[in-house]
């Protein structure tokens, strides 16, 4: 091959590749057409159409599907006092309410002015909004706000027990209202969005996944047999309590409740299916009347089912019968096995509260219990649950009583309490129910909320009733101290006693 030949070659070579290689360039930075059998849509177009972007689903449609039934809950109560607020156990999870004081002359009661904020959701046409009962618990007024026009809220109905409420509004049209799911259906790892009001910026949306169900978290004694909560990582911060939660199709999941101060992303929601439990009965009776056995019981774990010999964890020890209620008149005693009512079988506690419940208070059940390894059946009529908000229901007696220098509100110890945090049938005493900061006791580390103090004994007597305990303080000398012995119990178990010493003015 000559010299001639060969150059040619290689300048066949180089142009070849200098195409080759602009062709690989060209494709790489997106200049050569695609083939029109496959377009892509670009992000923007993705989300526009509500299409998922990578991998992600777009919550634009869906929140503004729902936030027009969202409101904003306005609620303000008003305190004329001179020795300070009461504490309320509730703002361990919600926070403090805003209050603003009055100008007033230091020999004259000080009025205080308490708004606290919260989210709620409409759930019929015709003005009817659910809400957590600690967003408007001891309001005066109570406001629903919808945009920019707030409506004036009647309170048909609260249920401490559930933290739940129902308000009613007058707007003058049909409003746009949110139907609600079943929370059973949801699964760990589901999508929920949450909507409300945090910090009063209204009309909040944020996104998560359920990170687990059946969640205990002893909000307040009143709630701590009911609670079943939906937690989740979509952000629920002051103010949202009471808004919805809502899964992908834009039905209502869960009612947002309490946030965990210690940490980010972990809040709770009622179930809805406890809210659908309570609506009728806060509708039309402003309240809920629940069945009651008078028992307190624990679920069946590993060594209970190997020490009573069986074969699985099914069913719900009773640990305690509380004399002259239903169950004590049933022939039921401490150490029988629940195993099914009405011939369902109860896999657990929480199954056996929630069905003994919603029978309400004179229906009849038939327990299947195991007793000493013999099968038995036994029928009982049921009674009316005790409140346990330190509210009188009707009939009920007499409100918590107080002596206004110890700063406390008290009562006798009721069955209810008893039979929920493992309080002993030989205990007698005064409940504390509240505590002020500026009561002595609370200088000396008492705290009401989530422990339950009862004071036995005052200058080493003890005493039965808040008769005998009043009594007892009022015979005090001026300028004497008092010694005060408290037994105190937390999630089912005593805790240490404690000797407190207030000072009689």
């Amino acid at each position: 091959m000559n010299v001639f030949t060969k150059q040619n070659v290689v300048t066949l070579v180089v142009v070849f590749g200098a195409i080759i290689f602009g062709m690989v360039l060209a494709g790489g930075l997106g200049l050569t057409p695609k083939g029109q059998t496959s377009p892509e849509p670009s992000p923007a177009a993705a989300a526009s159409a509500g299409q998922s972007v990578a991998g992600l689903p777009s919550f634009a449609d869906l929140a503004e599907q729902v936030s027009p039934a969202v409101v904003t809950i306005e609620a303000s109560t008003f305190e004329r006092t001179r020795g300070g607020r009461m504490s309320d156990p509730f703002e361990f999870f919600f926070g403090p309410r805003r209050r603003e004081q009055q100008d007033r002359p230091k020999d004259e009661d000080e009025e205080f002015r308490s708004d606290s904020g919260g989210s709620g959701f409409v759930v019929s046409a015709d003005g009817l909004v659910v809400t957590n009962n600690h967003v408007i618990r001891g309001a005066e007024q109570v406001r629903v706000r919808i945009g920019n026009t707030a409506y004036d809220a009647e309170v048909k109905g609260i249920d401490a027990a559930t933290d739940l409420a129902l308000l009613k509004i007058d707007a003058g049209d049909d409003l746009p209202f949110l139907p609600l799911g079943d929370s059973d259906d949801l699964r760990p790892g589901d999508w929920v969005m949450a909507i409300g009001s945090p910090l009063e910026l209204a009309n909040t949306v944020t996104v998560g996944v359920v990170s687990a169900k059946g969640r205990r978290i002893n909000i307040s004694p009143e709630t701590t047999s009911f609670e079943s909560f939906i937690q989740t990582d979509a952000a629920i911060n002051f103010g949202n309590s009471g808004g919805p939660l809502v899964n992908l199709s834009g039905l209502v999941v869960g009612i947002n409740t309490a946030i965990n101060w210690g940490s980010e992303n972990i809040g709770f929601a009622v179930p809805v299916n406890i809210l659908r439990q309570v609506l009728p009965q806060l509708r039309d009776a402003g309240r809920v009347r629940r069945g009651y056995l008078g028992i307190g019981v624990n679920d069946v774990t590993d060594r209970a089912a190997e020490a009573f010999g069986l074969e699985s964890t099914e069913g719900a020890l009773v640990s305690n019968v509380i004399p002259g209620l239903p169950a004590d008149q049933g022939g039921l005693q401490a150490g029988d096995i629940i195993l099914t009512v009405d011939g369902r079988t109860i896999e657990n506690t929480r199954e056996l509260i929630d069905y003994v419940s919603n029978q309400g208070p004179e229906a009849k059940v038939e327990l299947g219990i195991l007793r000493e390894g013999k099968r038995l059946k036994k029928t009982i009529q049921l009674a009316e649950r005790p409140s346990e908000t330190g509210e009188p229901e009707e009939d009920e007696g007499p409100e918590d009583a107080g002596i206004e220098w110890l700063g406390l509100r008290y009562q006798d110890i009721s069955p209810g309490l008893r039979s929920n945090h493992g309080i002993p049938e030989d205990l007698e005493g005064v409940w504390v129910t509240d505590i002020s900061p500026r009561s002595p006791l609370y200088e000396e580390g008492v705290r009401s909320g989530e422990l339950i103090n009862i004071i036995t004994e005052v200058n080493g007597r003890s005493v039965g009733s808040v008769a005998e305990f009043e009594e007892l303080v009022r015979d005090a000398q001026s300028g004497s101290r008092l010694r005060f012995y408290l037994r105190r119990f937390g999630r089912g178990q005593e805790l240490q006693p404690l000797f407190v010493f207030p000072a009689v003015p």
